[in-house]
């Protein structure tokens, strides 16, 4: 087993995700393979559930997808959710992810302008005559040898539309299979000095696609609202590995 990687991570305690909390408002740092709200088949823990718990009246605002970390807001009562939504339909929340992708791509406020049709079953595609305006602004951050930390500014809010907005231009999320993104292997980017236990197949360095919810910034009631989310545990780990060998 890789030293990076062992089992899938044990979910914090939700009170362990809140980062800001007042009379009306929870904002959590959310963890990775965590759901925002309950899935179908259930079974598994949600932010949803886990936000009922801690306050019954908690309502999610906003979905990440499950795999993506980062910044989301909780409403603690129905007026709140419902400010909150308008604020998010008139598209006057600003939100900034980090993704990390494959190669290295030189993106100064590049805006990608393609609507995205929902296919149903978490599937999307661009489609230019049916599909729902869609716009993302990306601008790169940090080059690397084989890869570029990016800043991701999604003025609309599709579904999967930072990832399939980055695979049209080449340049898929690391990890990120359904748009072709393929994950970072130690063993890749540190080629001199590596070797792997025999009998052992190596892992990725992170074990889902690596795409973080950073910052977020919006008003209610005339007060401003930022906040901005730490790095989980993999996607700095990732971070990491290609700043010290990959630079």
């Amino acid at each position: 087993m890789n030293t990076l990687e062992g089992h899938m991570p044990k979910l914090p305690q939700f009170a362990d995700m809140i980062i800001h909390e007042d009379d009306n408002l929870i904002v959590i740092n959310k963890p990775p393979f965590l759901a925002s709200l309950d899935e179908r088949e259930g079974g598994e823990a949600s932010v949803l559930r886990l936000a009922k718990r801690y306050h019954t009246d908690a309502q999610v605002c906003h979905r990440l997808d499950k795999d993506t970390s980062g910044l989301l807001l909780i409403a603690k009562n129905p007026e709140t959710y419902r400010l909150v939504s308008i604020e998010f339909e008139r598209r006057r929340v600003s939100k900034t992810y980090h993704a990390i992708i494959g190669g290295t791509h030189v993106f100064e406020d590049l805006l990608v302008d393609l609507p995205i049709l929902n296919l149903g079953n978490k599937n999307v595609t661009i489609d230019r005559a049916n599909g729902k305006r869609a716009e993302t602004y990306f601008k790169s951050l940090r080059y690397f040898k084989h890869y570029t930390l990016v800043e991701c500014r999604p003025v609309t809010g599709r579904m999967h539309q930072i990832r399939i907005h980055l695979a049209t231009q080449h340049a898929a999320i690391v990890g990120d299979a359904l748009y072709r993104g393929k994950p970072a292997y130690l063993s890749q980017i540190k080629k001199r000095g590596y070797t792997l236990s025999k009998g052992h197949e190596e892992q990725p360095i992170m074990r889902r696609f690596a795409l973080h919810a950073r910052e977020l910034r919006f008003a209610l009631d005339g007060q401003e609202y930022h906040f901005e989310a730490p790095y989980p545990k993999d996607f700095a780990t990732l971070l990491r590995q290609l700043e010290k060998f990959d630079d």
